[in-house]
C-alpha cells in the first residue's frame, strides 16, 4: 500500500477506536476508494446532562442499639450502702438514687461533683466555686429562691462567674434539706449528694447492700435510646462530635441521627488470645427523633457517616465516561466530538468531572 494512503487510515483507525470504545455507538470505516463510507446506523444514543450537585461517600459502622456508652458512679463520704436502684430505674433531680447508713443520698445535676465540704465559714471570705453553683442552679430548679448574690466582674469572654455560699443560699439549703428528709443543717458534706451530668437510666448495679459507699456502686446511661459504635482509634479522624449521620435499622429504615459524644478513652489493644487488637473508641450516635426507634429494644444496627463530601460539582453518570487510548478520559458529546475530562470524587454511580467547555447542562452521551 502506498506511504501516504497509510499515513491517512492511522487517524481514521485511532478514532474508530475510541468510538467504539464508547460501546459501539457509533462507527465509521473507508471505503477503498479512501473516502468514508457510513455503516448501517445502530440504536439511538442515549444522552445525559452534565448535573451539578453535591458528592459524598460514606462508610458504615457496626453498632448496637441501647442506651448509649455509660458511666461508672462511685459513692463518696464514710459508712455502708443499705439501698440501692434497680437496674432501668431512672433518676430525678433532687430525689435519692441509693441510700447510704439508711441516709437517702439524693441528685443534682451538673458538671462539678462536690469536693469539698460547703459552710458558711466562722471567718474570712464565704466559699466560691463551681461546686456551689451546683447546689444554687439546682435549688433554683426544685423551684426555691436562693436570694440575692454577690456582684462580681467578669473578664472578657465570661458569661458568669461561680456562686458564692451565702447566708441566704445556706437557709435554702436547709429548707430543701427538710422537706427531703435530710438533716436540715445548712451544709453539705462530701457524700451527701450525687452529681451526674444531667438526667439518667440505672443500667447494672454492682455494689452489693453492706458494701463500703466509697467505691463503684452502679453504671448509668442516658435516657434516651442511642447506639453505641466502637471504631479503632485509627479511624477517630472519620468521627466528630455533633456530625450528621444516618442508622440503617434490620428492617431497612433510615433514621437520620447525630453523633453526641465520641469517647476520649481508648479501650482494648494489644495481645489478646496470641492475636494483635486494635485499640477502640465509643461513638455514641442519637437518633433526631427518638420515637424512630422506640419499637426497638437492643438491637444491630449500622450507622452511615459521610467519609468525603464535594458540594457543588459537575457529574455524569460512570457510563458516560470513556477511556482514551493515550490515558485519561473524556465524554462524548452527541454529535460526535470528544471533550477531554478531569475526574475527582466517585460515589452512588456518578463522577465528578471539570475541564475546558465541561458546563452545567450540557447534553454526552452514556452507555448506562
Amino acid at each position: 500500500m502506498p506511504r501516504g494512503e497509510t499515513r491517512r487510515w492511522l487517524p481514521v483507525t485511532a478514532v474508530a477506536v475510541t468510538l467504539l470504545a464508547a460501546g459501539g455507538i457509533a462507527w465509521f470505516v473507508l471505503s477503498p476508494q479512501g473516502t468514508p463510507a457510513a455503516q448501517p446506523a445502530g440504536p439511538a444514543v442515549r444522552t445525559v446532562q452534565v448535573q451539578r450537585t453535591e458528592l459524598s461517600t460514606s462508610q458504615n459502622f457496626p453498632g448496637t442499639l441501647g442506651f448509649g456508652a455509660d458511666q461508672v458512679v462511685k459513692g463518696a463520704g464514710t459508712g455502708l450502702v443499705t439501698r440501692l436502684p434497680n437496674g432501668g430505674d431512672r433518676t430525678e433531680r433532687g430525689k435519692p438514687l441509693f441510700w447510704v447508713n439508711d441516709q437517702p443520698v439524693p441528685v443534682f445535676y451538673g458538671a462539678t461533683p462536690l469536693f469539698r465540704t460547703l459552710e458558711i465559714p466562722a471567718t474570712g471570705e464565704p466559699l466560691r466555686g463551681n461546686d456551689v453553683t451546683v447546689i444554687a442552679d439546682n435549688l433554683r430548679a426544685l423551684g426555691y429562691s436562693i436570694g440575692v448574690q454577690p456582684k462580681t466582674s467578669t473578664r472578657p469572654g465570661e458569661s458568669g462567674t461561680p456562686a458564692v455560699f451565702t447566708a441566704a443560699l445556706s437557709t435554702t439549703l436547709k429548707k430543701w434539706q427538710q422537706k427531703a428528709g435530710l438533716p436540715a443543717t445548712g451544709t453539705v458534706d462530701i457524700g451527701q449528694l450525687l452529681v451526674l451530668p444531667g438526667p439518667s437510666r440505672v443500667g447494672t448495679v454492682t455494689a452489693q447492700l453492706g458494701d463500703p459507699a466509697t467505691g463503684p456502686l452502679l453504671r448509668v446511661t442516658g435516657t434516651t435510646k442511642a447506639v453505641s459504635v466502637e471504631i479503632a482509634a485509627t479511624e477517630a479522624d472519620k468521627v466528630k462530635q455533633g456530625a450528621e449521620v444516618v442508622i440503617q435499622r434490620s428492617d431497612t429504615k433510615e433514621v437520620p441521627a447525630v453523633i453526641s459524644q465520641v469517647g476520649t478513652v481508648v479501650q482494648g489493644g494489644g495481645e489478646s488470645g496470641g492475636q494483635h487488637t486494635q485499640p477502640k473508641l465509643t461513638v455514641t450516635v442519637t437518633p433526631k427523633d427518638p420515637a424512630a426507634l422506640s419499637d426497638l429494644d437492643a438491637a444491630s444496627v449500622q450507622v452511615r457517616v459521610v467519609a468525603e463530601a464535594r458540594p457543588n460539582v459537575l457529574a455524569v453518570p460512570v457510563g458516560a465516561l470513556l477511556a482514551l487510548r493515550e490515558g485519561g478520559y473524556a465524554v462524548q458529546l452527541p454529535g460526535g466530538e470528544l471533550k477531554p475530562v478531569r475526574t475527582g470524587l466517585f460515589a452512588k454511580e456518578l463522577v465528578e468531572i471539570s475541564g475546558p467547555g465541561i458546563t452545567e447542562g450540557q447534553a454526552v452521551v452514556t452507555v448506562s
